[in-house]
């Protein structure tokens, strides 16, 4: 780990997402990064390629909904909406060894890399889908079949909540990844589609990724 002054900062940040065992999910996240640098020289995964920028703005990014939805330490179905290169996929997988996790981009290159890199860290609670969200939810094998659904910086509330809404088993909970700029732009129009549906929406309070990395915050149902 290379975050220098602000380790102790980010090691307290993973801890309050869930983390029990910090040094070996550290150990794995390195070694997801190698995995992910490696791959990047063939394939374009993400622009991102500086240690600290991946353990702050990918890890720590994406680890950060432990800390609002403890239920994601237990035997639950999530779907990862638009996973591009595993993140949060790869790095819940790692944190929440009971969590089964389906890995969903219309990408290939992107989701082999999900599924070689699963392999790689033994990752056996991780699968991927290879498809447009929208296609599994017309699809009859998918409907009904997830407690969570999820997405981080994939598209707008309106439409991922229109394209994966049938995804969802009826007690299910949508979580999704935003900025408070994107919630405040993005809420009101997701809040008129899904008004005949009865769905309340919630917001986390804001927090800042370590490192001065970032406000953040969560868009959830209820």
């Amino acid at each position: 780990m290379s975050l220098g002054a602000n380790s102790e900062e980010f090691k307290s940040f993973c801890e309050s997402c869930g983390i029990a065992d910090f040094e070996q999910f550290i150990e794995k996240c390195d070694c997801l990064f190698e995995l992910l640098i490696a791959a990047n020289t063939k394939v374009n995964l993400t622009r991102i390629q500086d240690k600290e920028d991946f353990l702050v703005k990918h890890v720590a990014d994406s680890l950060a909904i432990g800390r609002y939805f403890p239920q994601l330490n237990s035997n639950l179905q999530l779907a990862d909406i638009g996973c591009g290169a595993g993140f949060p996929s790869l790095v819940l997988g790692i944190a929440f060894p009971e969590l089964q996790i389906t890995a969903v981009d219309s990408i290939g290159k992107k989701t082999a890399f999900v599924e070689s890199a699963a392999h790689e860290l033994n990752l056996s609670n991780v699968n991927v889908f290879t498809g447009r969200t929208r296609e599994m939810n017309r699809r009859q094998e998918w409907l009904g079949r997830f407690d969570i659904l999820t997405a981080r910086a994939v598209s707008d509330l309106r439409t991922l909540y229109r394209e994966a809404k049938n995804l969802l088993k009826p007690e299910g909970q949508f979580i999704f990844f935003k900025t408070p700029e994107q919630a405040s732009s993005e809420l009101g129009n997701l809040q008129k589609l899904s008004s005949k549906n009865n769905i309340s929406w919630l917001l986390t309070d804001t927090f800042e990724l370590p490192a001065s990395g970032g406000k953040r915050l969560f868009v959830y149902s209820s």
